[in-house]
Formats: structure tokens, sequence, C-alpha cells
């Protein structure tokens, strides 16, 4: 009897570790079919502007993004980047959702503005790229990761470029 109780703890413990893991592992993959959506939508043109594009983009992404709750944990940006002879300009940009954050593409507010050169490739010369960030907060279901001093990422972030 005793042998059965420390098993079933030790099982139990692992088994609420799966569950948060397993959850944590979900969360990032929808939101990379996110990113990808999004980016997708945004570059084949679902509007008559860039910013039309956008807007629609990243509603449609936020209302695809089930079980994700994207206007309570989470925020979608989506970018409109043109290479104009080596210089990389935000065009225009869109954010929304829940929580607050500084989209990775750009620095500092107003569109446009001026953005480093991190990669010469993308966008080519006189072209515009679309960058979709993915933001949301993970938050475990079960205390195991405190008391096994197991440290999850507490806020996921992915991002795409078409």
């Amino acid at each position: 009897m005793i042998e059965f109780a420390l098993i079933t703890m030790m099982l139990v413990v692992l088994l609420f570790g799966v569950i948060d893991f397993s959850r944590a592992i979900y969360e990032r993959q929808v939101i990379t079919s996110l990113t990808r959506e999004g980016s997708n939508l945004a570059a084949r043109g679902a509007g008559n502007s860039a910013a039309e594009s956008i807007t629609n983009a990243v509603d449609a992404v936020i209302a695809s993004a089930n079980p994700l709750k994207i206007n309570t944990k989470g925020r979608v940006v989506i970018s409109a980047v043109l290479n104009s002879n080596g210089i990389f300009r935000v065009t225009a940009q869109l954010s929304k959702g829940g929580i607050n954050v500084i989209s990775k593409v750009r620095t500092g507010p107003g569109v446009p503005s001026t953005m480093p050169a991190t990669n010469p490739v993308i966008p080519r010369q006189n072209q515009t790229t679309y960058v979709t960030e993915v933001f949301y907060n993970f938050v475990p279901i079960t205390p195991v990761g405190k008391l096994l001093k197991i440290i999850l990422p507490t806020q996921f972030y992915d991002v795409a470029y078409f």
C-alpha cells in the first residue's frame, strides 16, 4: 500500500507535467500557423490598399486563433516593409490584441519608420514584404512547474515573412 501511494504521487506529478508541456507545444504550434496565415493573407491583398489588406489579415488571424484568446492574452502585429534602394521602411502596420508589446520589426512610434537591415535579402529591392508577429502569454494550468522548479516560457513569440 505504501509503495502504491509513492508511485501514484510520482505518476500524478508526471501526468500534470506532461499536460502543461503538451499545452505549451500545442499553443506554440498554433502561433506558428497563425503567423504564416497572417503574412500570406496580407501579401495576397484582400483590400484596396496595404492598410486595408493588413486590417483584414489581422482580423482573420484573430478570428481563426481558436482556442487561443488573442483578444485577452495575445497580440497580432502585421507590418508592410518596403525595401527602397536598401532603405527598409515600415509603410503600414496594425496591431491588435489584449497585451501591450512592442513590435520587433521596428522601434519607436509612428509610421513610416526606418528599420535596420538585418537580412539584405528580405525584402528584395523595391519590393514589399509582409511581416506577421504573434505574441501570446502562456499560463500553466497546473502548479507542477513551480513545485519541480521547471520554468516554461511565459510568453511565446513567432514571426513569419511573406
